[in-house]
């Protein structure tokens, strides 16, 4: 029964959907017979679960959208490196003794180790900035929550609050410190390079890194040079007090300024940090109530003063520091990057000496207006060891007169273009005989004048030279031509643009440093080497470059010999440069003076450009003095050995300590007697007189034979092999 009843139930059904279509479910008769069911009421811990797993979801969504964000700009973020935390030294240049002479940097560094921080400091650093600093691992959640909710309480603490010591790194070093970059990439970036520099570095390396980089105001960074800008001490010198004042600084280095009329902000600053400590544990409130007693001022050094000699110990080395800066570049280097060492030539005792006598009063100098450039070398190697770049001046890198190439070199060319060419490629001997007649350049209506209006007939080439006649050295470079002439100043280092001729026997545009270099090549035999300035530079990375110029023969020693005996005649009482005679010390060197033109409406021997450059053995200084503009001023007649006497006593101070050893005459040269003089012939050279008869060189222009160690039995002139 129960079977034929289920059957006809699925047959009821069947026929049921057999008259509907399959693509609609059969719609059931109504039930009009029965009760309605009553409808349940939701409960409200239903509603709450369903509000609670929607906002799960978006919490979930937001997460993972938060977390995509994240990871997006953390890998937009820059590279950090060793070398961004560890902030390095500021460019410095040092002379010759290791001694720094002067900082690159706008922003003064010096870069401390852990071992030169004392535990205090460290101490006080984490008290104030970052408490949990040891605890967390870059950021730092439940500094960035309490951060929140002092935002939310209006607490001044606001962004920035939230990042750990970490963080803060990171922005001193790859970002910009402006609050108007603290964007939410910004603040991402800094929380996943912080979360890398800690796996990386420990944590004292990353407090010792940002306690060197921190800005201490007064153009200083770093907690070490901040000890010594302000206390003249190092940090493990510092008291309790001075060591809490700062820690608490770089937050606001112009507020907490201990040098402020008001020091109430930095006073209150310091004693923050101290009780910090206290909190912290690092001192007893003990310590801290008696630190706060000490008055801000405790120990601090008196930077007007400071500031002073800072200054004019820059003005000091000013000239010098151009050059190397300049020298720098030429080699490629970028000083104005941190974390260069450059190691100069500069003997800073004969700089100051140099300065000194440049500004003070022992030179007559005609006046304040008066300027000087001056270059001294070592003719051994062309160390430049000091260089003056002028006198009186307010400004730092201004014009470097010792550099300048725009100024007649008058007479002091002489050797160099006219007789020391004649003695290298013509073997005229010392004694030749020049012509000092009136005369006209050649292709010109003018005549060829000396200083004053006269001639001296025939006379020897020595005596031309110690006169500084222009006649015969108008004369000589004729005799050895433009090319030959042009060719020996090449190899002092000297490259003209053009060929020399005509006016240019008596003065060509020359600096000290070049007068300097050449010179040298005389002084020390017949070698030039190019001035240098720099002995060595270290980069940041602790590369060593050394640099050191190696010599090229400019002329035979025969020639440097002769030219130097002529020259020591120079610093003779009779001749041109008696100003520079220092007595007993064997010297030589050549003056020269330019005038002015006709139309120049200057009085009678007023003097444009004076110039002396001399030497020693062991020094080679060139001077020029003049003025920047001749409406301030020229040189009197009655100045016109005003290089000659500064060299006099820059030379006496510099050669005190050296050996006064005299020139060796080479084995190439033969001495040969006219009179009380020592004359001197390339040996067995020949050589053309001009057909002009032979004359003996004035007195005293020369050495004696007791002199120069000649033997009385010595040959004459009359015997030489040349042509006479």
């Amino acid at each position: 029964m129960a079977n034929d009843n289920q059957w006809s139930r699925v047959n009821r059904n069947q026929n049921l959907y057999d008259n509907h279509p399959a693509t609609e479910p059969p719609t059931l008769p109504p039930n009009n017979g029965g009760p309605k069911k009553p409808k349940k009421r939701r409960s409200w811990r239903r509603i709450l679960l369903t509000v609670f797993l929607w906002l799960l979801t978006l919490g979930f969504i937001g997460t993972l959208a938060g977390a995509a964000v994240f990871f997006t700009y953390a890998n937009e973020a820059p590279n950090i490196t060793e070398s961004d935390l560890a902030s390095e030294n500021s460019s410095a240049i040092y002379d010759n003794q290791g001694n720094p002479i002067w900082k690159l940097s706008t922003v003064q560094r010096d870069y401390a180790n852990s071992n030169e921080i004392p535990k205090t400091l460290k101490e006080a650093v984490v008290s104030i900035e970052d408490r949990r600093f040891y605890k967390h691992g870059g950021v730092d959640p439940i500094r960035i929550a309490g951060a929140a909710l002092a935002n939310i309480e209006g607490s001044s603490l606001g962004m920035q609050g939230g990042s750990t010591l970490t963080q803060q790194l990171v922005k001193l070093s790859v970002f910009s410190t402006s609050t108007a970059d603290q964007t939410l990439k910004r603040k991402a970036q800094e929380a996943w390079l912080a979360l890398r520099v800690e796996k990386n570095f420990s944590k004292d390396e990353i407090l010792t890194f940002y306690m060197n980089k921190v800005y201490m105001g007064h153009g200083v960074s770093g907690m070490k040079t901040a000890a010594e800008y302000f206390y003249g001490k190092p940090l493990t010198a510092l008291s309790l007090p001075q060591l809490a004042l700062l820690a608490g600084m770089p937050q606001s280095p112009t507020n907490y300024d201990p040098y402020l009329k008001d020091t109430s902000a930095a006073k209150d600053r310091r004693d923050t940090v101290l009780q910090a400590m206290v909190k912290y544990g690092a001192i007893t409130q003990k310590q801290a109530n008696d630190a706060m007693k000490v008055p801000i001022s405790d120990g601090l050094q008196d930077i007007t003063a400071k500031t002073q000699l800072a200054n004019e110990s820059r003005k000091t080395v000013d000239g010098y520091v151009q050059s190397v800066l300049a020298e720098a570049s030429a080699m490629g280097f970028d000083t104005s990057k941190p974390g260069l060492k450059i190691y100069t030539n500069l003997d800073s005792d004969l700089q100051q000496k140099m300065y000194d006598l440049a500004n003070g009063s022992s030179v007559a100098f005609p006046s304040q207006n008066t300027q000087i450039g001056a270059t001294m070398t070592d003719p051994n190697n062309g160390e430049v060891v000091a260089q003056i770049s002028g006198r009186n001046q307010q400004i730092l890198f201004g014009t470097n007169h010792a550099n300048l190439t725009g100024r007649s070199s008058g007479s002091s060319i002489k050797p160099l273009l006219d007789y020391g060419p004649a003695i290298e490629y013509l073997n005229w001997p010392t004694y030749r005989t020049v012509e000092d007649k009136k005369y006209k350049y050649p292709g010109t209506s003018h005549d060829v004048t000396d200083w004053d209006g006269k001639y001296m007939d025939n006379i020897t080439m020595r005596t031309a030279l110690t006169q500084s006649r222009n006649i015969p050295a108008v004369h000589t470079l004729e005799a050895v031509g433009g090319q030959n002439a042009a060719k020996f100043m090449s190899g002092l280092g000297i490259q003209l643009n053009k060929i020399p001729g005509g006016q240019d026997a008596i003065g060509m545009p020359l600096s000290t440093v070049q007068e300097a270099g050449a010179f040298g090549a005389i002084a020390n035999g017949g070698t030039y080497y190019k001035p240098t300035y720099i002995s060595k530079i270290v980069t940041a990375d602790g590369t060593t470059h050394n640099y050191s110029v190696s010599g090229k023969r400019a002329m035979k020693t025969s020639t440097a010999f002769m030219l130097t005996d002529m020259m020591k005649g120079v610093i003779k009482p009779n001749a041109t440069a008696a100003d520079a005679i220092i007595p007993g010390l064997h010297q030589a060197g050549k003056s020269g003076l330019v005038g002015f033109g006709d139309g120049e409406q200057m009085p009678d021997r007023a003097i444009k450009d004076a110039w002396f450059t001399g030497f020693t053995k062991s020094y080679t200084l060139s001077v020029w003095t003049g003025y920047d503009d001749n409406s301030l001023g020229y040189i009197p007649w009655t100045s016109q050995d005003l290089p000659a006497q500064y060299y006099q006593k820059v030379m006496s101070y510099a050669m005190q300590n050296k050996p006064n050893t005299d020139w060796k005459m080479p084995d190439t040269v033969t001495p040969k007697i006219d009179g009380n003089i020592v004359e001197y012939e390339v040996k067995d050279a020949k050589w053309d007189n001009g057909g002009l008869p032979t004359v003996t060189s004035v007195s005293q222009s020369g050495e004696s034979p007791s002199e120069a160690g000649i033997p009385a039995g010595a040959a004459s002139v009359g015997s030489t092999s040349g042509n006479n």
